[in-house]
């Protein structure tokens, strides 16, 4: 199929690189329905009476994710970073509102509820993070001190209302991707090697302010210390990843997700996979997840000016690191998170911001495009 860029006059089609990411981006959604229906079907049935409750909701987000996707490459990425100023307040707002009306799930105050609508705020400003980050670090050098300021200031309050929450997982997620996007604009090693030290100091206050966090720490150290109270999560999470071996138990054959895995259709679902699609299932999703970030980094390298290849950059961070992130929890490579596994974990808010940012990426590509 020929798609056509609506803003290039030539009517060139899409560059070879756009054409991948919008194909890869159509399996991951399409791969992340079938995990979700395969996770889910067994709870939703006992809970719910309908065993395709989960997939039907999450396939009305993916259809409003995929408008948005749609939308977001349309647009010029000039009007995008214009926008993301007053995104960027209306998600502070947003925060902001969550921390006194927020609805508290698991100790956490992280979702609001307006209307039939349940929406999480951290997750919607990740896009706005990532091209806010971009006007700032992309001409750092030719900001006036007091915008230097201000704009970091913003970063700093978005990471300190998201760890009232409290959200480490996410703030640390949106820590790195700052930091790692800042490097990748060049800015000093010594300043960043200072602001590196800041972010750990305010990450290890939050774990001693808050001791559920510290107790996540205590049970990634050494989980079978409480087999059946903290570590029973992170235990049966190998577990399932284990009894999958190399080939897997086969598609929707999971036991661990019937009675003992706990979040098996948001953050622990990778386990689920896992357990199902073995060692070679988990193979192919690294290689996809390689595949995608090889794309991405090539659009960032190959981006007509400064502030596309941060905004390519910070996408393929943003999707891949947190694909990265969630695996390793899973695994008991790092400490358990709250973090879902990008479009295949149950939730609306993820999945919106998931392919807006697909979108963001894609958009860049054609800007190289339709200037030369």
């Amino acid at each position: 199929m020929t798609i056509k860029p609506t803003s290039n006059s030539r009517g060139d089609v899409w560059p070879a690189d756009a054409r991948l990411l919008l194909l890869l981006t159509a399996l991951w959604s399409l791969v992340g329905l079938l995990v979700l229906a395969s996770a889910s079907w067994w709870s939703a049935q006992q809970e719910l009476g309908d065993s395709l409750y989960y997939v039907k909701r999450q396939t009305l987000w993916m259809l409003m994710g995929w408008c948005l996707l749609l939308i977001t490459v349309r647009l010029p990425l000039r009007q995008w970073l214009r926008l993301s100023a007053v995104g960027m307040l209306a998600g502070l707002a947003l925060l902001v509102l969550t921390i006194f009306f927020g609805v508290t799930i698991n100790g956490a105050s992280r979702w609001l509820v307006i209307g039939p609508v349940q929406m999480q705020p951290s997750e919607l400003i990740k896009p706005m993070v990532v091209l806010q980050a971009a006007v700032l670090f992309s001409n750092w050098h030719r900001h006036r001190m007091v915008q230097k300021v201000f704009r970091t200031g913003m970063f700093v309050v978005v990471l300190a209302l998201i760890l009232e929450q409290p959200n480490l997982s996410t703030a640390t997620l949106l820590g790195l991707l700052l930091w790692l996007m800042a490097f990748t604009a060049g800015l000093p090693m010594p300043r960043l090697m200072g602001i590196a030290g800041l972010g750990l100091g305010a990450g290890f206050t939050s774990l001693m302010v808050n001791a559920y966090q510290f107790q996540r720490i205590r049970t990634f150290l050494n989980p079978w210390s409480d087999p059946t109270g903290s570590g029973y999560q992170l235990i049966q999470s190998i577990l399932a990843i284990g009894s999958g071996g190399m080939s897997g138990a086969g598609f929707g054959l999971s036991t661990q997700k019937l009675h003992h895995l706990p979040f098996h259709t948001t953050d622990f679902i990778f386990a689920v996979y896992a357990e199902e699609l073995g060692f070679v299932g988990c193979l192919l999703l690294l290689c996809f997840l390689l595949v995608f970030t090889f794309l991405g980094l090539r659009v960032a390298y190959t981006s007509s000016d400064r502030t596309s290849r941060l905004v390519a950059s910070g996408a393929t961070i943003l999707l891949v690191g947190q694909a990265i992130l969630n695996m390793a929890v899973a695994t008991g490579v790092v400490p358990a998170t709250g973090l879902p596994f990008p479009l295949f974990s149950y939730g609306g808010s993820a999945v919106l911001t998931c392919l807006t940012t697909a979108g963001l990426l894609i958009r860049t590509n054609l800007e190289r495009t339709e200037k030369s």
